[in-house]
């Protein structure tokens, strides 16, 4: 992991706990490493690098230990982000206890966060979908289909999906940017608009 997230991430700002947010895929090579790159960076250049904590899991165990796939490293490295030395691991419970906003690429990676918070329901709220936050996607009312904001998963495909992939990640990033910036708001009780 790099410094700035995951075991050995800031400890928050002027004695404030940090903010943890989780991005989760399927085996933790491609997509959800690609936003906890991604979101780094942004919250760096929000300023909030200090404040808020990003990592990144998998709801499978098949690739655990397993670096980030060449193909994801490559298309970050080629867009300017800086891609940390990190092995793939599976979510556990305490994983989402401990965090704050639990990202899933997918509506299949929703529901088995959901089912590994079971019933605590204040846990189960802070699962959504990472394309949620993209202001040009599809709007899922309560009750209805996920599916539609599925990140598209690159794996089986090349360099092209994976340039699409990141894509998407980029296009929402800047929306958990702004729930996150809110919710420190929040936390800190100051006034939000």
């Amino acid at each position: 992991m790099s410094a700035a997230g995951g075991s050995g991430g800031p400890s928050g700002d002027a004695g404030r706990p940090p903010f943890r947010v989780m991005a989760v895929c399927t085996g933790n090579i491609c997509r959800s490493p690609m936003a906890e790159v991604v979101l780094r960076d942004r919250f760096e250049a929000a300023g909030l690098g200090r404040r808020v904590v990003v990592d990144s899991t998998g709801i499978s165990s098949e690739e655990r230990g397993d670096p980030i796939d060449h193909r994801a490293r490559r298309v970050l490295a080629e867009h300017g982000y800086p891609v940390p030395v990190r092995a793939a691991r599976r979510i556990r419970a305490s994983d989402l206890t401990a965090s704050d906003l639990v990202l899933a690429m997918t509506s299949v990676h929703a529901r088995a966060l959901r089912h590994l918070a079971g019933a605590d329901d204040a846990v189960v709220r802070r699962v959504v979908m990472y394309r949620a936050f993209d202001p040009v996607a599809p709007r899922v009312a309560r009750g209805e289909s996920e599916h539609v904001l599925d990140v598209d998963d690159p794996w089986y495909g090349g360099a092209e999906d994976f340039e699409d992939c990141l894509a998407q990640i980029e296009a929402a990033a800047d929306g958990v940017v702004g729930r996150v910036r809110q919710a420190l708001a929040e936390r800190d009780g100051e006034p939000t608009s």
